[in-house]
């Protein structure tokens, strides 16, 4: 299940994702919030968070936030990611050269941290 995270600013995305996470989840909550929001705004930032319950992502789920990363590649400014599972953390570490945006890691306790980060202005 995905939750969206309330009181981001403008040009903010966040979401929090629960027990196993679906296509479904994708389709429903993420993609409409994600494709309203480029429609205002040229770069967006995101705030993704796992939950203590979350057990991970269908093979669904995977897809659709790969083609949704790939639908706005350049669209992204910053990436924040908290998380305290371990392979997700080592796929983020591999893979974050890809990320077209400023990313950063973060541990579960660390979520307000990575808030401030996301809603931070400028480059930091």
């Amino acid at each position: 299940m995905i939750a969206q995270i309330e009181g981001l600013p403008a040009g903010t995305l966040g979401f929090r994702a629960h027990a196993q996470v679906t296509a479904a989840d994708y389709e429903n909550t993420i993609v409409p919030e994600v494709e309203a929001a480029f429609a205002l705004n040229r770069k967006l930032r995101l705030l993704y968070v796992t939950a203590d319950d979350f057990t991970g992502f269908d093979p669904g789920a995977m897809w659709d936030d790969a083609k949704l990363g790939m639908r706005h590649f350049s669209g992204w400014d910053r990436v924040a990611l908290v998380t305290d599972v371990p392979w997700l953390r080592g796929t983020a570490i591999a893979f974050s050269f890809a990320i077209p945006a400023q990313f950063r890691l973060f541990h579960g306790v660390e979520v307000e941290e990575a808030t401030r980060w996301i809603m931070a202005p400028g480059d930091n």
